[in-house]
């Protein structure tokens, strides 16, 4: 029998009867399974910040181990009942912070952060919550053993903090150590490198981090838990009655997680594809519903219906936004057509470690779409280069994209028309606005005050409010 691998986020790990309702999950499987967590709600972010500290006052080292330690052996005392449990897990707690201690200790000392030790210092959120679930299992009754990424081979190309898993070198191993029919617990977020260094597989990578152990396994699922009800046609709290969408392809789940959604990793689709695994979404807070799926994400695309099951006159499945977009715009009377100037641009940001979202380009400007976080060092970067046929490079933030996405809209002609319409009556001025990016997604850019009105806008505009 296959394997599924579930995945827990860090969403579903924020008191102790999240705990206990993700114990009973994995009890309603009635079978083994590979089950991959985050850290507990808010301690990444705590050890962001935590690692900053420690590496200019050495009492702030003390202060995060006790907190740290504080909060999971309150977890230890009211979620595992057997005493002689409780005592090993609370020694194996030790050893692990003891050995966090260490590093930041070196950091200390060094009084700089290199990025090898930033990499395995953010991993002990999921090296803590990996083995207290697995502990919390067994004395649930559940055959469980965690597994670190550095027992199964989950070998990653070396980058830090935004690594890739190499699949040619750990789909053997990982597939060998985790054949057994028990449930295995691991911490998700971080692979090894070639040399056996801890590498990050970027923020919010665990779900990734998942595709890629159920691409080793050649899984029958992998299984996505939240605290919402999968997909819908739009944020709830942005339009009016939105559609669950019980059924997207690859592609329309990838469109919209890079545009805001947030139910998925961008990459989750990226090791599933070539074996045609299913994502499966669940929501935590129906686990008494048994394993009922709430979108189911698979390699072809579904027919889009409305309530009623019959055929929907437009493509447009969900509408979905993101804040985080900011321009760096070079002008200049001939940029568009001088050869090298955007090549010059992309090589040096990339060099950087940024990422582009997209571009667009006239004869006069060529417009740089990236992450806000990243402009200022982006200009930098451009400023550097002292390109002759740039005379002004500028930068526009506070903006926000908005996308329509679903299988077919570069073939639908009445999209265009319906927006524009929808969002000229809304009062919603577009910044700029791509049609045909791909063939799954069409995407515009407003001020992030307008992004409130502008998604309702073209929600309203496909989808008939009951």
């Amino acid at each position: 029998m296959k394997k599924i691998v579930a995945k827990f986020g860090g969403s579903n790990l924020k008191t102790i009867e999240d705990i206990r309702k993700i114990t009973r999950t994995v009890e309603r499987y009635e079978r083994p399974i590979i089950a991959v967590v985050s850290a507990f709600y808010g301690i990444t972010n705590r050890l962001t910040s935590g690692i900053l500290e420690c590496r200019d006052d050495e009492s702030r080292i003390v202060a995060l181990q006790d907190f740290l330690r504080e909060m999971k052996e309150d977890l230890i005392s009211r979620c595992i009942r057997d005493e002689d449990t409780r005592r090993q897990t609370t020694a194996e707690l030790g050893a692990r912070l003891d050995d966090l201690r260490r590093v930041l200790l070196g950091v200390h000392y060094l009084g700089e952060i290199p990025p090898t030790v930033h990499d395995r210092v953010l991993s002990y959120g999921e090296r803590l919550s990996s083995f207290l679930l697995a502990a919390i299992f067994r004395d649930s009754g559940i055959d469980a053993e965690e597994r670190l990424p550095e027992d199964i081979g989950l070998y990653t190309n070396g980058e830090l903090r935004n690594a890739s898993i190499d699949f040619s070198r750990s789909e053997p191993a990982v597939a060998e150590a985790l054949k057994a029919d028990t449930v295995f617990v691991i911490p998700g977020f971080y692979g090894i490198s070639p040399d056996g260094k801890t590498t990050l597989l970027g923020r919010g990578g665990s779900d990734y981090s998942a595709a890629a152990i159920a691409r080793c396994v050649h899984a029958e699922s992998l299984d996505i838990w939240k605290d919402v009800d999968g997909f819908m046609s739009g944020d709830p709290g942005m339009v009016d009655a939105p559609h669950r969408l019980h059924t997207l392809s690859y592609r329309e789940a990838a469109e919209l997680s890079y545009f805001g959604a947030r139910i998925l990793h961008p990459r989750t689709v990226e090791p599933l594809r070539d074996q045609g695994i299913p994502i499966r979404i669940f929501n935590i807070h129906r686990y008494r519903e048994g394993i009922l799926p709430l979108s189911v994400i698979g390699p072809e695309p579904a027919p889009l219906l409305d309530t009623n099951g019959a055929d929907m006159p437009h493509r447009v499945k969900s509408v979905t936004s993101s804040h985080d977009f900011a321009i760096l715009r070079l002008r200049g009377s001939g940029v568009g057509q001088t050869p090298g100037i955007l090549g010059t641009a992309a090589v040096a940001i990339a060099e950087a470690g940024i990422n582009i979202k997209s571009v667009m380009t006239t004869q006069t400007s060529i417009n740089i779409f990236l992450s806000e976080v990243d402009i200022v060092a982006a200009r930098g970067e451009v400023e550097k280069k002292g390109l002759s046929a740039v005379s002004l490079i500028e930068t526009e933030t506070d903006l926000s994209a908005v996308a329509l996405v679903g299988e077919g809209l570069s073939e639908c002609e009445e999209i265009a028309s319906r927006l524009v319409m929808a969002l000229s009556n809304a009062g919603v001025h577009v910044k700029m606005l791509a049609l045909g990016a791909s063939e799954s997604a069409t995407y515009f850019l407003v001020r992030r005050d307008m992004v409130g009105t502008a998604v309702k806008a073209a929600h309203a505009a496909f989808f008939a409010v009951e």
